[in-house]
């Protein structure tokens, strides 16, 4: 028994010895992440007055952060009486171990990387990758966050983007609409063509340079099918899609 009080009284003397380490490593906790939350807000107004691209700053930001999270955790991990030269030799090991685990996460980064600096896309574009058609909300280090057309919110693996195929709808300011229309043979297609063209020089959204054009692609099993081409701002692509498809169908409504 005088044993045992002796061993607890030991513990109980080392655990309120050890009371100010965890209380230190608590407050440097704390200013800490206080400090790295100004310093982020610091270095976004610096960027901004730097003019900066959205997609540059983002990425910036998120190096800065883990940066700064690294830095912390060893200064916790120095407080708490962890040596830190013995930290960092174990630190180094388990990184090799986990950089070969990792080594998807790494291809990533560097796909963040490539994707900042030759720009396929920025902030706000509109892009088309991995089957996937929204708009870019945020480039983060590892992956880039779009939003669907269905307001759903996808995380794309910056390695993915980097090394695969991407479309940017939003890169050039004028993009050229193709709509298919069908009809039957007894359709008098002069007088579809006719019509449509005049419908579509009348469309302020649609761009008189380059013409309109209306093309028949295919004749097939006693259909037609009618290419209708027009040249429109990005922004009114979808509107004016709209237009021809409801307009087609009216006309073909009252043609023979």
């Amino acid at each position: 028994m005088e044993k045992t009080d002796q061993l607890l009284s030991k513990y109980l003397e080392a655990i309120i010895d050890y009371i100010p380490n965890i209380v230190g490593a608590l407050v440097i906790l704390i200013i800490g992440l206080i400090i790295i939350r100004l310093l982020k807000k610091f270095a976004q107004r610096i960027f901004l007055k730097q003019h900066l691209d959205p997609t540059s700053i983002s990425f910036l930001l998120d190096g800065i952060i883990w940066a700064l999270r690294a830095l912390l955790f060893i200064a916790i991990v120095s407080k708490l009486g962890i040596e830190t030269t013995s930290f960092v030799t174990v630190l180094g090991a388990m990184s090799l171990a986990i950089g070969l685990s990792l080594q998807g996460s790494l291809a990533n980064f560097a796909g963040g990387v490539l994707i900042i600096l030759f720009k396929p896309f920025r902030i706000g574009d509109v892009i088309e990758a991995q089957a996937e058609v929204g708009k870019v909300l945020e480039i983060h280090i590892f992956s880039t966050k779009i939003v669907t057309y269905q307001n759903q919110v996808l995380y794309i693996p910056n390695g993915i983007l980097s090394n695969g195929k991407i479309k940017n709808y939003s890169q050039n300011k004028l993009r050229k609409t193709e709509v298919l229309i069908q009809s039957t043979l007894n359709k008098n297609s002069t007088e579809f063509i006719e019509k449509m063209n005049g419908l579509l020089l009348a469309n302020d959204l649609v761009l008189k340079k380059p013409d309109p054009r209306i093309l028949i692609k295919e004749v097939l099993d006693a259909k037609v099918t009618y290419n209708v081409q027009v040249w429109v701002e990005n922004h009114n692509h979808t509107e004016v899609s709209s237009f021809i498809l409801q307009k087609g169908k009216e006309i073909f409504s009252e043609i023979d």
